[in-house]
Order: structure tokens, then C-alpha cells, then sequence
């Protein structure tokens, strides 16, 4: 039996809807794709809820139509600079019995985890290690025996507020939320190989609004956090310092500016349109260094700023020295190169791994939220799998939508 699964990656700049079906996590098939330029948002967060529910509703319309039929609920992106990691460890006795999924459940509930703790919503408990009588590094303790269960989780927090409006934006849609998702674990969850995943890698989803990071280490997401930078302040630097319109700044950035530069940024001049006047008649010519000259600076403080929030987590020596740049911000010329520099790890720009049916147009590291949240649902979420590990419910959709982790702990492993 088939499933249906949608995801709206509602972002600063643009609103993504894919929808696909599954047969299995090895077998989705994207039936549908829309996009829509996003309105009512500011740095990840929404200002204004009937343009921001607008552009969601035009995204997934044309996705329905692309499908041929219509959905009635969307996991949902969330990011912002109000994003923290947390961590809590929580410990049952077992009594000496053989461990079944009442005993994980019970060990998640004995966390004491509250829905709301100053003013921040619980959005994931990610389980990274179980313990049985203080023996570390077990993945799955069902059929094992001992005495003391212990389970540590790393907590990923949102603004309560910021994700109440998320969902009631959507809820104007006349759609559910199935379930909202970090935005830069979904990216990861779409561009990483298992071995990166495994062994340590720092994501960085460079946003048209934020910048969202995430560490992986031995198998899951181990540390989260965002910046309220993205492309579009890089945008409005190059419309500000050439007094340009900020249609015509985009486009320059797309196709001019350079993250590093060359040596023929001197000779090589670029059309700039100058603004309040007709771009048929009225515009200059500046040198493509000059572009680059403005763009880089920015760029630079992003990544210092990124430097600096890695160097005081505490998970930083989870990554190791590998680092993957995605997002629409990363395909601009030489931001890898300049990322490496001032970050001094290596860096690989990513785009979302194959799924049949994503055409070749929307596979871009613009995508990459949108095909994460297509992993999660296959992968994490979803009754089908088999394979993934657990997961504790957000408590604000335990009596909604997904319902106690007890009742679908069966099928995660």
C-alpha cells in the first residue's frame, strides 16, 4: 500500500512544496513540485501571516497539480536564530527482564521533558546512546537483559511562539502539520553520505534569510544552531553599494560576484542598472571585482561568525574537520574555497542526493530542505520504515497528529 507524503520548506526567499509517494523509504517517487516566491517573512520567522500563508498555499496548489491530487498535511521546515541544542539523560530500572518498547518508553517519559521550558518548544528528542548497567554505545536494547536502563537524548529547541505560527500559517492552508523539522537536519538528512554521518561532518545550509548548521557524529544529528545572515543581506550589500534595484543585485550575484575573486575581475565589467531609473536607458559599468570586493566581506563574517558559534560548542570535536556547504547561498562562485579558508577544514559543496522523479531543475542546493524532509518522512517518520532510529513525540502533537512513540516503536528499528 502506497503513501502519500507532502513537505513545505517555507523559507525567507522562496516557498518549496514537493509531494511524493512511497512504496517503501528505497522506493519514493516525487509525483509533484512547487515553488513560489515566499512574502511575510523575515530572517526564517513569519511577519505576516496572510502573505506568508498565501505563498504557502500558491506553492502547494501547484504541487497538487503537477500530482494530480490534493493533500490534507505537510511536514514542515522550521529554522531561525532562536534554534538551541540541549541535552538530558534519563534512566528506568528493568528489573533484570528482557527489555521490550514499554521499557524505551518509559525510559523517554522518566526524561521529564516538558513541552515548553522557557519559553522554547521541544521540537526533536534524538536518542544518542543507550545504557545498560552503564555500558555504553547500544543502539537498540530490546531483547537485552539488566538491571538499569539509561537513554541519553539530545534536545533540539525552537521559540514556542515561532512554531505556533508556523503551524497556524499553515493551518490557514486548510493543512496539518504532520510533524515540523529543524530545517538544517532535513538538509543533512538529504546531502550527506552514511559514512559523513557516522564518522563527524558540520552541514552548513547557507539560506536566503539565515544560515542553519548542524553536527552529525555517529549516526544522528548531535548539535544544532542558526544565524540570522543569509544570501539576501548579501544581496542587499551589492544593491546598496552600486545603488542598484534589488532585482538587479540578485542577478549580478548570480551570475558576477565572486566569494574570491580572479585575475581578470579587473578587465571584465559588469552592466549595473542604476536605481530609480530606467534600466533601458540609464545604468553603468563597474569592474566584476568591485562586486566581488562587496560580496566577500560579508561572506567572510558569516563564516567567522560560524567559526567562532563551532569553536564554543562543546560538540565541535564531534565533526572533525569535514564540512558541507548546501543551500542556495552555497552556489555562489567560490564560497567553498573562502569557507575552507577562514573555517580551515575541509569543505565540499552538496546538492540532495538522487530521488526518482526530482527533476534536474529543482535538485539544486536550493532544494536540499525541501528533500530532507522527504528523508525524514521515509526514513524517521514514516509506519513503512523498518530501519530508523527513535524518536520521542513533541509533546504539542502527542494527542494530534503522530501519538505516543510506544505505538510506532515497532517499526523504527
Amino acid at each position: 500500500m502506497s503513501q502519500t507524503i507532502a513537505v513545505l520548506d517555507a523559507g525567507t526567499t522562496r516557498v518549496t512544496c514537493f509531494i511524493a509517494q512511497m512504496e517503501s523509504p528505497e522506493t519514493l517517487h516525487i509525483k509533484g513540485i512547487g515553488h513560489e516566491v515566499a512574502s511575510g517573512m523575515r530572517l526564517g520567522s513569519i511577519i505576516d501571516m496572510d502573505s506568508a500563508s498565501n505563498s504557502m498555499r500558491r506553492a502547494v496548489h501547484r504541487a497538487e497539480t503537477m500530482a494530480g491530487l490534493t493533500v490534507d498535511s505537510v511536514f514542515a521546515s522550521i529554522s531561525g536564530n532562536t534554534m538551541e541544542s540541549a541535552y538530558a539523560e534519563a534512566s528506568i530500572s528493568v528489573k533484570g527482564h528482557s527489555i521490550d518498547d514499554d521499557d524505551i518508553q518509559d525510559a523517554f517519559d522518566s526524561a521529564g521533558l516538558d513541552k515548553v521550558y522557557n519559553g522554547k518548544a521541544l521540537l526533536h528528542a534524538i536518542p544518542t546512546n543507550f545504557k545498560l548497567d552503564h555500558i555504553p554505545g547500544i543502539r537498540d536494547p530490546r531483547g537485552m537483559q539488566g538491571n538499569e536502563l539509561a537513554v541519553n537524548l539530545h534536545l533540539v529547541r525552537v521559540a514556542d511562539s515561532g512554531l505556533r505560527n508556523l503551524v497556524s500559517c499553515i493551518n490557514r492552508c486548510d493543512l496539518e502539520v504532520t510533524a515540523p523539522v529543524n530545517s538544517a537536519y532535513a538538509s543533512g538528512l538529504a546531502c550527506l553520505v552514511q559514512d559523513e554521518i557516522d564518522l563527524g561532518v558540520t552541514l552548513i545550509d547557507l539560506g536566503g534569510g539565515t544560515t542553519n548548521i548542524a553536527i552529525f557524529s555517529e549516526g544522528e544529528l548531535s548539535w544544532c544552531s542558526s544565524l540570522p545572515i543569509g544570501g539576501q543581506h548579501v544581496t542587499n550589500d551589492i544593491a546598496k553599494g552600486l545603488s542598484t534595484p534589488i532585482s538587479s543585485a540578485e542577478r549580478m550575484k548570480r551570475f558576477f560576484a565572486s566569494a574570491i575573486g580572479d585575475s581578470s575581475g579587473d578587465r571584465e565589467m559588469v552592466e549595473v542598472p542604476l536605481l530609480g531609473e530606467s534600466e533601458e536607458t540609464s545604468s553603468r559599468q563597474v569592474p566584476r571585482s568591485l562586486l566581488s570586493g562587496i560580496v566577500r566581506p560579508r561572506l567572510e563574517e558569516t563564516f567567522e561568525l560560524i567559526r567562532d558559534i563551532l569553536e564554543q560548542s562543546h560538540a565541535s570535536a564531534l565533526a572533525g574537520r569535514r564540512v558541507v556547504l548546501t543551500g542556495g547561498g552555497s552556489q555562489l562562485s567560490g564560497v567553498a574555497d573562502l569557507a575552507s579558508q577562514v573555517l580551515d577544514k575541509q569543505v565540499r559543496l552538496a546538492k540532495p542526493l538522487p530521488i526518482p522523479g526530482l527533476a534536474e531543475a529543482a535538485a539544486g542546493p536550493d532544494c536540499a530542505g525541501a528533500a530532507g524532509l522527504l528523508m525524514y518522512a521515509s526514513n524517521k517518520h514514516s509506519p513503512i520504515n523498518k530501519r530508523s532510529s527513535i524518536k520521542k513525540t513533541p509533546a504539542w502533537l502527542a494527542d494530534t497528529n503522530i501519538g505516543k512513540i510506544s505505538q510506532w516503536l515497532r517499526h523504527n528499528f
